[in-house]
């Protein structure tokens, strides 16, 4: 008889853990609170009008394409996906702007064209990283169980690599003169929810990739994935059962038995977690069972910024934004202090517009279009009250949009939605809202974060954001490899 195993949340790991799983044998059921799948990669509709909830852009296709396949699927024949020929349009709070290309002569004329002499400092940066990253790779690939997971040689030869004493910001400054370019290629930080200042320079391989590989969308955005998955998942024979929240997980001694879900008890061999970590823990695993992460333990951890969003339906189009469009506060470190530390609204703050329907016009009805606006804010925090800012911030955002070009935008509205960090909590049980869950410092990396092989318990293993590589699509699907593996090894001693 095949092993039961039970997934706790359909967002992309979980779903490419299913997909693995189920293909290697298991008896796989994914047990899903919401209506739809997708996680922070799912999707809003109404009246037409389709947008992403969580992420908008889709870098190094390569690691899902290595899932598909392994499945014996093709990514590309189940999701239609679009390489942007211009990336994004940076503009500058301090003046001027940027359109990022993936063509490297291209880009480092563009570099030249806003700071002269700059562009062989990008390819100066495009040179280096790719030794890093293929030095990386293995590191980003492998769990990390314990410390002695460090003496690993394929660790300890990429260390001269990373630079840990050295912030991104730190990184790119050997590469760029001006301030403009050195935010221009760091910002990805915002990816993991953490300032560049504070980032470390590993992760400079971020803004790499999106130039080495591409930035994509996929037709109907990157629900679109999720989706292309959980019916793949469904094709290899797993029971995915939506508007089934989890309550809580069952045990014998130290050992997961199964779950308990609103509908009844499930046993399994194996649970995988997948939902948001530190809500999980402090929601469904009995604080007294508790030992390493404790309440305290996870009060005290550092956790990523959050984003207001607006998600618009416009009648109308807008066809002079670009389909990526980035805003750099002319204050960048105040207004990262405000999100990170003094925990308050700037006056100033960057913000990301996304366009889509300039490449997918699919996503809303004939002769209209979606906008996307997401600006990092602090994540919950009591020295903010949603209840009173959200309309000043509304106010705020649409004006910018004004600025930006986007004209009459409230005569236009023809569907409009509003998130705080108070709605990613409570809509999608994210702790504090932090949307790009633990931060990604040095004392909350590798064998720091919670392990893939849940050590506190037997029979419980994580995938997403949460644990070990990280936070952001290509990371998720390479926790949902390593944890895979780990759990098919300790029940059978096989490999997905």
């Amino acid at each position: 008889m095949a092993s039961k195993v039970a997934i706790v949340g359909a967002g992309p790991g979980g779903l490419a853990a299913a997909m693995l799983l189920a293909h290697a044998g298991m008896d796989v059921t994914v047990l899903e609170k919401q209506p739809r799948v997708g996680g922070r990669t799912s999707a809003l509709e109404s009246n037409g009008f389709r947008f992403d909830i969580g992420p908008t852009f889709f870098l190094y296709p390569q690691v899902l394409e290595t899932i598909f396949a392994a499945v014996g699927r093709d990514l590309h024949q189940e999701v239609q996906l679009k390489k942007l020929s211009s990336q994004y349009q940076l503009t500058f709070g301090t003046g001027g702007q940027l359109n990022a290309s993936p063509d490297v002569d291209q880009m480092a004329a563009e570099i030249d064209r806003l700071s002269p002499g700059e562009g062989r400092g990008f390819r100066r940066f495009m040179a280096d990283n790719v030794v890093k990253l293929d030095k990386f790779t293995p590191c980003l690939q492998s769990p990390f169980l314990n410390w002695t997971s460090l003496l690993d040689w394929r660790l300890l030869a990429v260390l001269p690599h990373l630079k840990p004493w050295r912030s991104l910001y730190s990184e790119l400054s050997q590469y760029f003169r001006d301030e403009r370019l050195r935010l221009a290629f760091t910002f990805q930080s915002k990816y993991l929810g953490m300032s560049p200042f504070r980032c470390p320079s590993l992760f400079s391989i971020l803004s790499f990739l999106e130039y080495e590989y591409g930035v994509y969308h996929p037709i109907g955005g990157c629900n679109a994935l999720t989706a292309a998955m959980a019916r793949v998942a469904g094709e290899l024979g797993c029971d995915i059962r939506l508007e089934e929240p989890v309550e809580e997980l069952l045990f014998e001694s130290r050992r997961a038995t199964g779950v308990r879900t609103v509908k009844g008890e499930m046993r399994a061999d194996a649970v995988v977690i997948n939902a948001d970590f530190a809500h999980a823990m402090l929601n469904l695993v009995p604080s007294n069972l508790r030992r390493r992460w404790t309440d305290q333990q996870i009060e005290s951890r550092k956790y990523s910024c959050s984003t207001f969003m607006i998600y618009l339906g416009l009648e109308g189009r807008c066809d002079a934004l670009a389909h990526h469009n980035i805003h750099i506060a002319r204050d960048y470190r105040g207004n990262l202090a405000d999100i990170e530390t003094h925990h308050r609204l700037s006056e100033d703050p960057s913000f990301y517009v996304q366009n889509a329907c300039v490449t997918d016009p699919s996503l809303a009805p004939e002769g209209h279009c979606t906008l996307y606006i997401l600006v990092p804010v602090s994540h919950q925090h009591p020295s903010i009250d949603w209840t009173v800012e959200r309309e000043r911030c509304r106010a705020q955002v649409l004006r910018k949009l004004v600025e930006m070009g986007v004209e009459d935008v409230e005569r236009r509205i023809r569907f409009e939605q509003v998130w705080t960090p108070d709605d990613w909590q409570q809509k999608l049980d994210i702790y504090r809202g932090a949307t790009f869950n633990l931060c990604h410092n040095l004392g909350q990396m590798l064998h720091l974060r919670p392990r893939n092989r849940f050590e506190e318990f037997q029979g419980v293993y994580l995938v997403g954001g949460g644990t070990h590589p990280g936070s952001g699509l290509p990371v998720i699907f390479e926790s949902a490899r390593i944890t895979s593996n780990l759990l098919l090894q300790d029940i059978n001693g096989s490999h997905a």
